[in-house]
């Protein structure tokens, strides 16, 4: 039975001359589990506030959204508020209320639902999600993952029909966002609930949707089972990029048996169809300056006099001309390691030196004078003009120098951008200070596949420069095809450093789906382009 029609859809932005939406149609039934994905910039988070009417963008639009076969302007206010819910990108952006029990009950109390069905609903809420040792806490002192959870908790309670959630995982660590999908999947199955998701982190989505939805310049490309879109798309390299490993790994080895999505059907695509004599490739040590760029002794730092430490006798260099990335969960101090860097954090004990020098040597400024530069995790915050090219222009970045092409971008205001358009154009103002040291917060948060391989290309050319580089992340694909070390965070201080194909190797959890695709077959293959050498050196299994 279908729940949504989006019919012959179409959207542009005021003062854009180009649709963001362009004759977009399709239908879900109810129950569904869908999975929406494109290119940045491609109309994906414009469509799904296109079916949500209160969040739906100013701009002139045609065609219709019908839910339940009504058009959602005809819809009750009580129904489309609760009927259709709507989980965002960034938890900090929907978040309303100062407690956790508040934020839960606040949509309820807005329907004017009796008090006592309100505790009824949100004890059941809380309980169902295991919010209740967090029940009565401060919103301000919950981890991302735990604001996100609170978030769907929040849209769940008001028991919604359709949920539509864009980009919901794109600032948590990779533990937080497979149990965050975990809990997607489980209210798909078990309260029937018909979801739609926008997602560039495809890995665990696309192996338990039942749809898949492909956008191109506002246009939808592909609509169908996940299996056969994948056959449909295979000769594209932007959008395959953005795949399951064991679909890449099955296109790039141009096999025609049945496309694996899984980790467990990539390993049985591999193990049954190539030999394992050579078992891993040789590896070139990098090569880095034995002086470090970045320099942390002994810091301890806190929020407040009477909270616990955050930073906790943290100690690690990084050195010069080098690309060093931080994994780690979410609220175990990775965020503010960059900011103490960059000066803004003040530890209360330790060291911290940049090319040697102590920070609080750095006098008027200096230190941001082709120095350092930090590229914040919220990139809104470098935001100050109306339009990209006045931003730019502020920065003095010229468009000729840019590492990446956003001249498509220059007429739009910062907040009309896609999430990872934004990161493009906050990246290109920190390039234009000209930095020997570069700290990233989460550079490729909201960035499609195609755009990270941009980046890390645009990384590595900064590094051939001599740029030091430090990348805060909760990417192992991007870490694992861009750094020379990577480091894991724990507890305020760094417990372990590797090079990537030891480091995650060695570990379970914040690992490649390549690796754990070959562990135990082949040794140390950690990214794609491993993987595929490694099977075309050992050739395929005789029949």
């Amino acid at each position: 039975m279908e729940i949504l029609a989006v019919k012959d859809l179409t959207f542009s932005y005021p003062t854009c001359s180009e649709t963001a939406l362009d004759g977009v149609s399709f239908s879900l039934d109810r129950g569904e589990f869908t999975v929406l994905c494109g290119a940045t910039g491609s109309g994906k988070s414009t469509l799904l506030r296109m079916l949500k009417r209160e969040l739906a963008p100013v701009g002139k639009s045609s065609g219709e959204v019908l839910f339940r076969g009504t058009p959602l302007g005809e819809l009750s206010d009580k129904v489309s508020a609760s009927a259709i819910g709507f989980v965002m990108q960034d938890p900090e952006q929907q978040i309303v209320t100062d407690k956790v029990w508040h934020e839960l009950a606040f949509g309820l109390e807005n329907l004017g639902v009796p008090p006592a069905d309100i505790a009824r609903r949100v004890a059941e809420m809380a309980s169902y999600f295991g919010i209740g040792s967090w029940y009565d806490k401060d919103v301000s002192q919950l981890s991302g993952g735990q604001k996100q959870l609170l978030n769907l908790a929040a849209v769940l309670v008001m028991q919604p029909e359709l949920l539509i959630l864009d980009e919901p995982t794109a600032q948590l660590d990779p533990i937080a966002a497979s149990d965050f999908i975990a809990t997607i999947k489980r209210l798909n199955q078990e309260l029937g609930i018909t979801i739609i998701i926008a997602e560039h982190r495809l890995e665990d989505v696309i192996t338990i949707c039942d749809r898949l939805l492909v956008m191109e310049n506002g246009t939808l490309i592909a609509n169908g089972r996940p299996e056969h879109v994948i056959s449909e798309i295979r000769s594209r390299d932007d959008i395959m990029c953005g795949m399951p490993a064991a679909a890449r790994l099955y296109t790039a080895l141009n096999s025609n048996s049945s496309c694996p999505l899984t980790v467990r059907e990539g390993r049985d695509f591999v193990t049954a169809s190539y030999r394992n004599e050579v078992r891993a490739l040789k590896r070139e040590m990098p090569v880095s300056s034995s002086s470090p760029a970045l320099s942390f002794k002994d810091v301890y730092f806190r929020y407040e006099r009477n909270s616990p430490d955050v930073l906790s006798g943290l100690t690690f260099d990084i050195n010069e001309g080098e690309i060093f990335c931080i994994l780690g969960g979410n609220g175990s101090g990775k965020t503010t390691s960059v900011s103490a860097a960059a000066g803004i954090n003040k530890p209360y004990s330790g060291t911290i030196r940049v090319f040697g020098k102590k920070l609080r040597d750095y006098k008027n400024r200096s230190l941001y004078k082709e120095c350092l530069a930090l590229l914040p995790q919220d990139v809104t915050t470098v935001f100050l003009r109306n339009t990209v090219r006045e931003e730019l222009q502020d920065a003095g970045a010229s468009t000729d120098e840019l590492p990446f092409d956003i001249t498509s971008l220059m007429d739009k205001h910062p907040y009309d951008l896609s999430g990872g358009e934004k990161q493009l154009v906050a990246l290109a103002k920190v390039l234009a200070s000209k930095p020997k040291l570069l700290l990233l917060d989460e550079p490729t948060k909201g960035m499609d596949a195609a755009v990270k391989k941009q980046i890390i290309a645009v990384l590595r050319e900064l590094r051939s420069r001599g740029i030091t580089i430090a990348v805060v992340t909760h990417d192992v694909e991007f870490a694992a095809l861009c750094a020379d070390r990577c480091a894991m965070f724990f507890g305020g201080r760094i417990v372990s450093v590797g090079t990537p194909d030891s480091f995650f190797s060695e570990n379970n959890f914040y690992t490649t789906a390549v690796s754990r695709m070959t562990r135990g077959f082949y040794d140390n293959a950690v990214t794609l382009p491993d993987a595929v050498e490694l099977c075309r050196l050992n050739g395929k299994r005789e029949a």
